[in-house]
């Protein structure tokens, strides 16, 4: 009588090509989930699509005011030459730009007057 054995399974690399393919599809799925969901210290600043212009985050807010009051008072400027050289409801329309930013800048200017104060008194100890 002949003892039945089975014949042990030949070796394939399938096992070992399927482990190796699962690896990449866990390191690029691994690699795509940091991408789009940094750690919260991690986390890039937030960018607007479609901005050419930033400001830098390290800039204090004396310098931002001053920047824009400064640029309110162009706008202001240009908004009345150019009403100046125009007549009707083109005149009306830039010498209501010119006072609205006159407005925007008399407010500028009271943020920057309330921010000189509250320093003198950080640097009083008040």
């Amino acid at each position: 009588m002949s003892k039945v054995t089975t014949n042990p399974a030949e070796k394939t690399d399938t096992g070992s090509d399927a482990s190796l393919e699962a690896e990449k599809l866990k390191d690029a799925d691994d690699r795509a989930f940091a991408h789009y969901f940094p750690p919260a210290h991690e986390k890039p600043a937030k960018r607007r699509k479609h901005h050419l212009f930033t400001v830098s985050p390290d800039i204090d807010t004396e310098a931002l005011l001053a920047n824009a009051s400064e640029d309110l008072l162009s706008i202001s400027a240009i908004a009345a030459d150019l009403a100046d050289d125009v007549e009707g409801s083109r005149r009306s329309v830039a010498l209501a730009l010119s006072r609205m930013a006159d407005g925007v800048q008399l407010l500028v200017e009271r943020a920057l007057d309330h921010h000189e104060e509250s320093q003198l008194k950080v640097q009083a100890g008040v």
